[in-house]
């Protein structure tokens, strides 16, 4: 099952704008009105001037702005965009709220995560008022990166719950537990392992908080089904962990 979605990208990448409704087999697209700000406002974009749109779930086309009225934006399409599918992997993210969740969610959609999953452990310290109103900010940033990178597949944020939670409901089978290089044991997987075994048709990579796993928690993921990853021996800062070992992943079961 391909699931990755990565525009073969032209050589000055265009100006990008989100269109959820995007229709194919219509000649002009309507942007919505936080687009349509962006493009006559921040942009300050003209008629005529070329752009790409995109609908979050794949689908891309080169275009044109057609008119400009009252705020409102009309783009012309032009020819699909085409994607290069190459992971067979659809990977989530399950994330330990961190106080840099931000730069979690940018850099989790450059490196191609397709579903993230925050959720709350023993040892997050990001107060629970913020985190509740934090997914709509998320969703912001991730169609930022989106935009940024040439992807044309929005990732999916899913609700916040706490780790047990989404413990009692996690798939046996292709589920990490990422560990800190102190706490390695014989059960314990490296990237290099992963490299001689067949990688599986979706993954979740489970990244704790600024404090680590709890000892309880560790023990009951375990219990779980989940596997053990290491990175190495390095220590890395907590908002790098999930990026690297995202990285590493799709790298390793690259097509």
């Amino acid at each position: 099952m391909l699931t990755g979605s990565w525009p073969i990208m032209p050589a000055v990448m265009l100006p990008r704008f989100l269109v959820p409704d995007l229709d194919g087999s219509r000649t002009e697209a309507t942007l919505p009105p936080d687009e349509a700000h962006h493009l006559t406002r921040v942009l300050r974009l003209r008629v005529g001037d070329p752009v790409a749109v995109f609908d979050g779930r794949g689908l891309e086309f080169a275009a044109s702005v057609a008119a400009i009225s009252r705020g409102a934006v009309t783009v012309r399409l032009g020819a699909s965009v085409q994607q290069a599918l190459s992971r067979g992997i659809s990977l989530t993210l399950v994330q330990a709220i961190l106080k840099a969740m931000d730069a979690v969610v940018r850099d989790a959609t450059m490196v191609g995560v397709d579903n993230i999953q925050p959720v709350v452990s023993a040892n997050t310290t990001v107060k629970g008022s913020v985190v509740q109103k934090a997914s709509a900010r998320w969703e912001r940033i991730a169609l930022a990166s989106a935009k940024q990178c040439g992807r044309a597949r929005l990732p999916a944020i899913r609700e916040v719950i706490g780790f047990e939670r989404w413990l009692a409901s996690a798939e046996p089978g292709g589920t990490f537990l990422l560990v800190e290089p102190g706490l390695t044991g014989p059960d314990t997987l490296t990237i290099r392992d992963l490299c001689r075994q067949p990688p599986p048709e979706r993954a979740s990579l489970v990244v704790g908080p600024e404090g680590g796993w709890t000892s309880a928690e560790r023990e009951a993921a375990v219990r779980a089904g989940l596997v053990p990853l290491t990175l190495g021996r390095m220590t890395l800062r907590a908002d790098a962990v999930p990026l690297a070992a995202a990285a590493a992943l799709l790298a390793v079961w690259d097509d």
